[in-house]
């Protein structure tokens, strides 16, 4: 199982209020038979209208851990969103708060979403925006976001933080180490016992 104790990397701003799961991933892209190829698409729309977007901001290009406002995720429930940024490179997330579907869906990718203060959000936007080189280290296990002498504290419940210092977020990496287990019990099933046999 993957155990998820920090991510570091450069970061991408983005802060801004109410950016709901439409605009991270237009709902013409839910055709999508893979999630395959979502990442090139993350906020096109928006990308499209502002040509300053920090996606397509050359400065952030790279970035690992994206930071933004209240109520990050809102709208519909579609996995996509957290798949489409996952897709083009995020690996945490930091924000003032977030809808609480999207922040399941981020869970169960193992994409980490920690909440920080208005305050903080935007002394490390300020940070990020002043150097975008600089790496930035979300910590989970001591509950903070550094960039360099900057460091901002984040919550997150107790159980998602567990989840994924500990790899139980992986659900597919789970079976796979409990296959001895699984084998055993499936040999102790008549149905199957007998199919396996034949």
């Amino acid at each position: 199982m993957q155990k998820i104790a920090q991510v570091a990397g450069t970061a991408v701003p983005l802060l801004l209020d109410d950016i709901d799961t439409d605009r991270i991933i237009p709902a013409r892209f839910l055709r999508c038979v893979t999630f395959d190829g979502l990442g090139q698409h993350a906020f096109e729309d928006d990308r499209k209208q502002d040509s300053k977007h920090p996606f397509d901001d050359a400065r952030f290009q790279g970035g690992a851990i994206l930071v933004s406002g209240r109520n990050f995720g809102c709208g519909s429930s579609r996995e996509h969103a957290p798949q489409s940024l996952m897709r083009w490179g995020i690996k945490a997330v930091v924000a003032e708060s977030f809808a609480e579907i999207f922040f399941g869906n981020c869970t169960s990718l193992g994409i980490p979403c920690g909440v920080a203060t208005r305050a903080d959000l935007e002394k490390l936007a300020a940070a990020i925006e002043a150097n975008p080189k600089t790496e930035v280290t979300f910590d989970l296990v001591g509950s903070r976001v550094q960039c360099g002498p900057l460091s901002v504290p984040i919550t997150m419940p107790a159980n998602v933080r567990e989840s994924l210092v500990t790899g139980q977020w992986d659900f597919l990496g789970q079976l796979l180490d409990a296959k001895p287990q699984i084998e055993k019990v499936a040999s102790t099933l008549p149905y199957l016992a007998g199919f396996s046999k034949s």
